[in-house]
């Protein structure tokens, strides 16, 4: 600090405050104190943003004086400038974004914001700063607690402050008993000073321009601090030798006072480094930076568990919008259906691609008996274990069950006891409509199919042609998505009129060959007469009749599309690439060369938006897709994973020990869900997973065995293998010991018992740090099982002798027949995707434990394009369940209330 003494006109005698070294030193304090921090915890990195509406240039100069300030600190520092005449609407909806963004510490709305905003409108937009980012310090509730006894803001407001901290300098460290004169009553200086000084046990006295007998007030001030921003009112005459002066603003009303500019002025920025470091300080400490972290829901566990819909309802849940802004996503990237689920908009993976993942960890299971063995109570038990009572960010990621099942034979798949997805009720039925809009879109595709065939049967050429591309107004046009079909074609032209004849023929007759049609209608209902059907009976009809039938909706298409796009572009050129059927010239027909690949983007253009909900413990939960196991590739959406790995991923030097937990469930058993998680659904992602947790139960032990064959199918794809032996009120604790001691024996990394059930995130406790015990600093060892180059064949075969123990494969003539087909079309490249009964490792579901010496019979083998693979049907499996002598809707009503029963 450089100082001296001087003599005002009236003999006064003071110090001159150098204010600019002042600052200085103050800069250097905060960047020794970041520094530190950051040595500690690499993360740690105060940001501010400041918003500027239009190009005033007095604003451009601070600006950029706080940008030097901030950098020279070294912290982040990001300008968000809106054009000038920005409306108030739409300031204040930056700012709300900035209060939301968990990576801004300080907001400070620059002013003035233009003419068109009058001072109520400046009042509004400071205000909507949130206090906790009001580095400004001037938010009303600041304020207000600056001028309470207290004196306790969450921020000074820089300039008071800056003033303070320069007349300690002066060497005023206790200024008890002192009187001071504060000049000037704005709410940005002269009233924060005087409750800052009243703080400090001075007398203070306040006075303005009005004030009458000034002199008096002055005469035997101890301290003044002007802040008129008028020259000359004060009279040095007026002082007392040995007053200190602080002038804020142009008053020159001595000479022994601090200098401006490099008085005040650079105090104030510093002052706002010191807020911004405070506030970053503030939010790590509290966590804010731990993806997913939610404050806990607490249950109330009864010895004897009620039903699963009882538990649910003895539940009250969070708001889905407490859950988003806990886990750190924005409220524009929300998109509420009530109170409690929403979905997700995708623009969270752009905001947020700078992170690393999280870690990725799939629930499988062992052979199931048909009743399952608790894969998605396992999946949430641990995500509330982890989440809840563990303290790490946690994501459970699980499908939107089909209301086959839930109606049918194995009910509801939220989970049960006390490790559920809640409300059940919504998690089980509707949801967001995502299944009703895959089967809309699905049957629109199979419709089309029909309408083609049956029009280009009773048109000619010329006449076909002409009703695709009509003439209108005089001039005839492709549709947008005729392109693609013409560029398939080889046909480079873009006006109709200019196609040869054959040309048109070519582009208008896709000739499909009906007996190649794959595309079946779908039903969310477990109805087996419409396994084969007969449409075009009617005589409208002309005699396009044949024979195809219906599948469950999860097993569309539709739904694989769905489940594998990365984002909607990738959806919609999925959905266009697939093929529905070849044409009598062995050609791929397409749903592009139909001219529908677009229509159904817009049917599931809501569907590629993850859908959010609650476990009973009030941690996250992404529900998204739903394709069946058995019948489809079983896992839910590479876009919910993806989601959930980026909000609880680690940004640039956080140590893996803050890294969060993704916990997505794969269906039925190693040798099915798991299998096509890795082979499929990562190998589409590019997502690398960390481990599995096979959950066994001792009920399917004893019906199946074959618990050591499922940790060798894990240990093929270099993952660490945790057992959780899933407890039900009916094992003895011998047997889960035993199944505990032979799954290590097999060559478990780890094995658990776990009473999630019964006991909520608290029972899957051990099972959560066995997980974290065998990821933390251990990176993954993951490969595929098969390469894509092999043949079709062979690689049916790999995945029957090394997940299922089989001796090899047999195809029938039809089979063998598609494989050609595809081969020929440039489709032997695709993964596979077998469809085969979950009840045992074969394709029989007679066969129990661990068969060996079967060979895997493939009846057909139906072609995916839009999902990536082919699809080989083994046995007698069926893509439309059915439903037994007694569903479950024997035991769904409504009470007298209106609330669901019988749901399970």
């Amino acid at each position: 600090m450089a100082s001296r003494d001087s003599s005002s006109p009236s003999g006064v005698s003071a110090k001159v405050i150098d204010g600019t070294a002042l600052a200085k030193s103050v800069r250097a304090s905060v960047r020794s104190r970041i520094d530190e921090t950051k040595a500690k915890q690499p993360s740690f990195q105060p940001h501010l943003c400041i918003v500027q509406v239009g190009d005033d240039s007095a604003s451009s100069t601070y600006i950029r004086m706080k940008r030097l300030a901030a950098e020279e600190c070294g912290m982040k520092f990001t300008h968000l400038h809106l054009p000038g005449g920005s409306s108030e609407a739409d300031i204040v909806k930056q700012v709300g974004l900035l209060n939301e963004d968990v990576g801004v510490d300080g907001i400070l709305v620059q002013l003035p914001l233009g003419s068109h905003i009058d001072a109520e409108g400046e009042r509004r937009v400071t205000e909507a700063v949130s206090p906790e980012k009001d580095v400004d310090g001037f938010h009303a509730l600041n304020i207000g607690h600056l001028s309470s006894k207290a004196c306790n803001p969450l921020f000074f407001p820089c300039t008071p402050a800056g003033v303070i901290r320069l007349l300690e300098e002066a060497g005023l460290t206790d200024m008890s008993g002192l009187r001071a004169v504060v000049i000037g009553r704005s709410d940005i200086v002269g009233n924060p000073v005087a409750s800052l000084l009243r703080y400090r046990n001075c007398t203070v006295t306040q006075v303005h321009s009005r004030t009458r007998d000034l002199p008096a007030h002055l005469a035997e001030a101890d301290i003044v601090v002007a802040a008129m921003g008028k020259a000359q009112f004060v009279k040095a005459e007026w002082l007392k030798k040995g007053v200190v002066v602080i002038d804020v603003g142009a008053s020159k009303i001595a000479k022994a006072i601090t200098p401006v500019p490099g008085g005040v002025g650079p105090m104030t920025v510093a002052m706002l480094m010191e807020n911004v470091f405070v506030s970053a300080q503030r939010s790590f400490a509290a966590g804010k930076l731990g993806r997913g972290v939610t404050t806990v829901n607490p249950i109330k566990i009864l010895e004897k568990v009620p039903s699963d819909i009882e538990v649910a309802r003895s539940q009250t849940p969070k708001p889905i919008s407490q859950i988003a802004r806990e886990i750190g996503l924005l409220s524009t990237e929300l998109e509420p259906y009530g109170s409690v689920k929403a979905k997700v908009d995708l623009s969270v993976l752009q905001r947020l691609s700078h992170r690393r993942n999280g870690k990725y960890i799939v629930v499988a299971g062992i052979t199931p008996t048909p009743l399952g063995e608790g894969k998605s109570t396992t999946t949430i038990g641990l995500a509330q274990a982890l989440g809840a009572h563990l303290g790490k960010p946690a994501f459970a990621c699980v499908r939107q069950p089909s209301q086959g099942p839930t109606f049918g034979i194995k009910g509801g798949a939220a989970g049960g006891g006390y490790s559920q997805v809640i409300p059940m009720e919504e998690f089980n039925l509707h949801l967001t409509g995502d299944i009703h809009a895959v089967q809309a879109a699905n049957n629109l595709l199979a419709a089309a199919i029909d309408t083609r065939m049956f029009h280009e049967s009773t048109q000619k050429d010329a006449a076909l042609f002409d009703r695709l591309c009509p003439m209108k107004k005089g001039v005839r046009t492709f549709a947008p998505v005729m392109f693609r079909r013409l560029k398939k074609l080889g046909i480079d032209k873009t006006n109709p009129d200019d196609l040869t004849e054959e040309e048109k023929s070519r582009f208008a007759r896709l000739d499909i060959d009906p007996d190649t049609i794959t595309w079946h209608r779908v039903v969310d209902t477990n109805d087996r007469f419409l396994r084969q059907i007969t449409v075009g009976q009617a005589p409208t009809e002309k005699g396009q009749e044949r024979k195809t039938g219906y599948d469950i909706t999860v097993a569309s298409e539709c739904m694989a599309v769905l489940a594998l796009s990365r984002d909607l572009k990738d959806m919609r050129e999925r959905l266009g690439r697939m093929v529905v059927a070849s044409s009598r010239q062995g050609e791929p027909v397409t749903a592009d060369d139909l001219g529908i690949g677009g229509a159904l983007t817009v049917l599931m253009k809501d569907c590629i938006k993850p859908n959010l909900m609650q476990t009973l413990e009030g941690t996250p939960v992404f529900v998204h897709a739903g394709p069946f196991a058995n019948i489809a590739h079983g896992n839910s959406s590479i876009l919910a994973d993806a989601v959930a790995l980026k909000l609880a991923g680690l940004d640039e030097g956080e140590t893996d020990d803050r890294a969060g937990y993704v916990i997505t469930e794969a269906g039925f058993g190693a040798d099915i869900g798991m299998e096509k998680f890795c082979n499929i659904k990562c190998r589409e992602s590019g997502l690398v997973p960390d481990a599995v947790v096979i959950v066994a139960t001792v009920r399917a032990l004893k019906t199946h065995g074959g618990g050591p064959e499922h940790i060798e199918n894990a240990k093929k794809f270099g993952l660490k293998v945790i057992v959780a032996v899933n407890k039900f009120a009916t094992d003895t604790q011998a047997e889960t010991d035993l199944v505990v001691r032979e799954a290590l024996a097999a060559g478990a990394d780890a094995a658990v018992s776990s009473d999630h059930w019964a006991r909520g995130g608290e029972g899957a406790v051990p099972l959560a740090k066995a997980v974290i015990e065998q990821l933390e600093g251990k990176p993954s060892e993951f490969k595929f099982l098969y390469d894509l180059d092999k043949s079709i064949e062979e690689k049916i075969e790999i995945v029957a002798r090394e997940m299922y123990g089989a001796s090899g494969i047999e195809l029938s003539d039809f089979a063998r027949q598609q494989i050609d087909t595809y081969t020929k079309q440039g489709y032997g490249n695709m993964t596979v995707c077998i469809a085969k009964t979950q009840y045992s490792f074969s394709h029989d579901p007679k066969l129990k434990g661990a068969p060996t010496g079967f060979v895997v019979p493939i009846r057909s083998v139906k072609l995916s394009a839009g999902a990536g693979f082919v699809f080989p049907l083994v046995g007698d499996m069926q893509t439309l369940p059915g439903l037994p002598t007694r569903p479950g809707y024997f035991e769904i009503d409504l009470d007298e209330n209106g609330e669901v029963l019988g749901l399970f």
